[in-house]
């Protein structure tokens, strides 16, 4: 008893009692609010475009738009939903529980379509395999196959983003599988049930919120995608706000295709946030896992070697195989100073925007753990939920405001042209609002992970408020920072419709020079700077592959 006792004395040490208090209860709403603003101000903007319609601007939508908008973008979510589930599902179901020739290398291979960007993919696939491309030219001299299955189609599209995609589901689903290890599947068996039946009836129904949270992941990416769609001149929402603001010059037409676009990615949000809320019963039976696995042979592990293979094959080692190629043969023509300011306005970019994305995490998360209430939690969840919109939207639902503030500026100032527009500061905005989820993912666990006794103790000490978290939390949450500034660096890299739509004028990217060259179906140019981008997304995919790694060990 006494020494319970005497831990208590040092709360002496504290800070005054007003001072106190205002740290903990007003600091952290002070500092998560505003954080909060930075998603709620374009999402109320854009949606009240639905506020004030111009009737003659939705007359146009429906009559010409709206029809081919709403088809696409249905076929494009069914197909590239259930190309990922297929894919993600088989691979990570034979990686996780079965043997075979390989699977310790797939196990880890399979996620390196992750590094590269959709769009990248993607006009590998058309430089290749379009009407005029080299491989339909050979079908047509060796077979006389004169009109081979057209890769500029949907069916193209789906297939293309099925392989840049499909990691997601593999990354979830297998997690769930890796719970469930052998044991579960031999006592199906034991009740009379085939393996394939075992499957159908025990494995996959476990693994189910697992793979749906993968899968509503892909169907988000696949909602806010620009540049793929862009590249097969595929007609979706993302392209249609564009065209809008960029070809016929009407920012009211396109804040209302981003009012519609908007109301289906808050459905598929609110879906993948139940699932991933329900999942916890999948986690639970991580300690029913045996080691040992379904050793297949014969055909049977010919065939799973075949299908890791093929799907690996298509996804990463061919696009990368014909960047690389594409940029060597094009590099002492093409490369030139101007790259030197594309790779440089990319990594200034990535880099303030990593650290910008970063620090805000940071605060959001020591906020949510200084006070954590539910008020708290759904700010923090307000916060983050920029990541489920397209970076089309965002785009314009910062430029409205931006534009209204700076035409304020000017008239009441007599100031001469924009002072906010066009500027990074505006590319910064959006990017925060955008990637703030990924970096509050690690910092958020990061911060789990360390015992509040240890807050305690600082207190003890006189070491609270800034002080605990720059001397105290800081050095634990090193890897965590790590961790969240790489991510966010490689996403701000990639990221095309954001930096289109916001850059200052000139200010080229190596994802702006990727658009650009696509557009005019100039391939082989568009492999120098899509190389780089490729190179430079491998970094996060090893960290995740890494921490998976240690995790399932």
């Amino acid at each position: 008893m006494p020494e319970p006792e005497s831990l208590s004395i040092p709360s002496v040490a504290a800070p005054p009692v007003g001072a106190s208090s205002f740290t903990g209860r007003l600091g952290p709403w002070l500092a998560v609010l505003p954080i909060a603003l930075i998603t709620a101000v374009p999402v109320l903007v854009v949606l009240s475009a639905l506020a004030h319609p111009d009737q003659t601007i939705w007359e146009h939508l429906w009559k010409h738009v709206l029809p081919e908008l709403l088809v696409n973008t249905a076929w494009l979510v069914l197909g590239v939903g259930l190309g990922v589930t297929l894919l993600g599902v088989s691979l990570a179901w034979l990686t996780a529980v079965c043997d075979y020739p390989g699977r310790r290398f797939f196990a880890w291979a399979l996620l390196l379509p992750l590094a590269l960007p959709a769009y990248v993919t993607a006009f590998v696939w058309l430089g290749l395999f379009d009407f005029t491309g080299p491989v339909a030219t050979w079908l047509r001299e060796s077979f006389g196959i004169l009109k081979p299955p057209p890769v500029r189609s949907r069916s193209g599209v789906i297939l293309v983003m099925t392989l840049a995609l499909y990691p997601y589901v593999y990354l979830t689903s297998r997690a769930a599988f890796l719970g469930q290890g052998r044991r579960l599947m031999e006592a199906a068996q034991s009740l009379g049930q085939s393996r394939w039946h075992a499957f159908l009836k025990v494995a996959l129904p476990m693994a189910r919120p697992g793979i749906v949270a993968g899968l509503l992941l892909a169907v988000m990416e696949t909602l806010a995608d620009f540049g793929t769609v862009s590249v097969f001149n595929y007609n979706t929402f993302t392209t249609a706000i564009y065209k809008a603001w960029f070809s016929l010059f009407s920012l009211p037409a396109a804040s209302q295709l981003a009012s519609m676009l908007i109301f289906f990615v808050f459905v598929v949000a609110l879906l993948e946030y139940q699932t991933r809320a329900s999942a916890s019963y999948a986690a639970s039976s991580r300690a029913a896992a045996a080691p040992s696995r379904i050793a297949l042979k014969g055909w049977q592990a010919g065939l799973a070697l075949a299908w890791s293979a093929l799907v690996f094959g298509l996804a990463f080692v061919m696009p990368v195989w014909q960047i690389l190629d594409w940029a060597l043969n094009v590099f002492e023509q093409d490369f030139d100073a101007r790259y030197l300011d594309f790779a440089w306005h990319s990594l200034l970019l990535a880099g303030l925007g990593a650290l910008l994305v970063g620090t805000l995490a940071l605060v959001l998360g020591y906020a949510q753990r200084l006070h954590p209430t539910s008020a708290m939690r759904v700010a923090a969840r307000l916060s983050t939920l920029g990541y489920a919109l397209p970076g089309a939207v965002l785009a314009v639902g910062i430029f409205i405001p931006v534009a209204w503030l700076d035409n304020q500026l000017i008239e009441r100032l007599g100031l001469e042209g924009q002072v906010l527009g066009g500027t990074l500061a505006v590319m910064l905005l959006a990017y925060c609002a955008r990637f703030l989820a990924v970096s509050f993912g690690p910092v958020d666990a990061g911060l789990g992970r360390i015992s509040k006794s240890i807050d305690e103790a600082a207190q003890s000490l006189g070491v609270v408020g800034a002080r605990r978290l720059w001397r105290v939390h800081l050095p634990m949450l090193r890897v965590p920072l790590l961790t969240a500034a790489a991510l966010t660096f490689v996403d701000v890299m990639k990221e095309l419709p954001i930096t289109l739509m916001t850059r200052p004028f000139g200010w080229d990217t190596l994802a702006v020079r990727v658009f650009e060259m696509t557009s005019e179906g100039e391939w082989e140019r568009a492999a120098l700077p899509a190389a780089a981008i490729a190179i430079v997304g491998l970094l996060p995919v090893f960290m995740l592959i890494r921490h998976a790694d240690h995790a399932h060990t």
